[in-house]
C-alpha cells in the first residue's frame, strides 16, 4: 500500500528551528522557487518583501539629508530593512507561500540595500571608497553574468559563500552608519572576500550548466 500524502500541517509540526530560522537548507529549494513556476506575488513574505523595498528610498533621503551620515534614524532604518528579511524568510517557512516571485524579489531587495548604504557611505566617506568601488564592481559582474545566464536558459541559485556575505557586508554598512569605522572597515573586506569566492563559484556551477545543455542539444 502507498503511503498517505504528508499534510500540510504535519510539515509543519515537523518544522524545527534550525529549518525555521533558515540555518537549515539541506535539501532542493522549494519547488514553487524554480524556474517556469507561477509567479504567485500576492503572498505574506512577498508583502514583507514589498515593504522592505518601499522603505529603500526612505532610507537614502534621511542618511543622504543628516550632517554627516551618522544619524541614528537611518541606522535604525537600515537595520530594520536589513533584518526583516529574516521576517519574509520566515513567513514563506511557516506558510509555506513560495514563490517564483518571492525568490527572485528577496535577493533583488538585498542588493539594492545595499548598494543604497554603499551610496551613502561613499557620500560621506563611512568607508574607504576603493572598497565599495570593488563591491560595486562585483555587484555589476553578477548582473551582466545573470543576464548572459537567463539568455542561455542556466538558473543560477544563490550558493553559500553568496548567502554569507550578505551578512558581513550589511553588518559593515551599519557599523558605518553609527560611526564604528574600524569594525565597519574589517566587516567590509570578510564581505568582499565571501561575495568573490560566491562570484568563482557562480561561474563555475553556470559553466557546468552550459557544458550539459550543449551536450544535451
Amino acid at each position: 500500500m502507498a503511503d498517505a500524502p504528508v499534510s500540510d500541517a504535519a510539515q509543519k509540526v515537523r518544522l524545527g528551528f534550525r529549518r525555521l530560522m533558515g540555518l537549515d537548507r539541506s535539501g532542493p529549494p522549494p519547488p514553487q522557487t524554480r524556474k517556469g513556476q507561477p509567479w504567485n506575488v500576492w503572498t505574506l513574505p512577498n508583502a514583507i518583501g514589498f515593504v522592505r523595498l518601499a522603505l529603500i528610498p526612505l532610507f537614502v533621503v534621511l542618511a543622504l539629508s543628516s550632517e554627516n551620515g551618522t544619524d541614528a534614524l537611518p541606522a535604525i532604518l537600515f537595520a530594520v530593512i536589513s533584518w526583516s528579511d529574516y521576517l519574509d524568510g520566515i513567513a514563506a517557512r511557516i506558510t509555506g507561500q513560495y514563490s517564483r516571485f518571492g525568490a527572485l524579489l528577496d535577493p533583488f531587495v538585498d542588493r539594492l540595500l545595499v548598494v543604497a548604504g554603499l551610496v551613502v557611505c561613499w557620500n560621506f566617506e563611512l568607508l574607504p571608497r576603493w572598497a565599495i568601488a570593488v563591491l560595486v564592481a562585483r555587484e555589476l559582474l553578477l548582473l551582466v553574468l545573470g543576464q548572459v545566464a537567463v539568455r542561455k536558459g542556466i538558473e543560477v541559485t544563490i550558493n553559500w559563500p553568496g548567502r554569507l556575505a550578505v551578512w558581513p557586508t550589511m553588518s559593515a554598512i551599519f557599523f558605518a552608519l553609527v560611526g564604528f569605522a574600524t569594525v565597519a572597515e574589517v566587516l567590509l573586506y570578510i564581505g568582499l572576500a565571501l561575495a568573490y569566492y560566491a562570484v568563482v563559484l557562480y561561474t563555475r556551477d553556470s559553466m557546468a550548466q552550459l557544458r550539459e545543455l550543449r551536450g544535451a542539444g
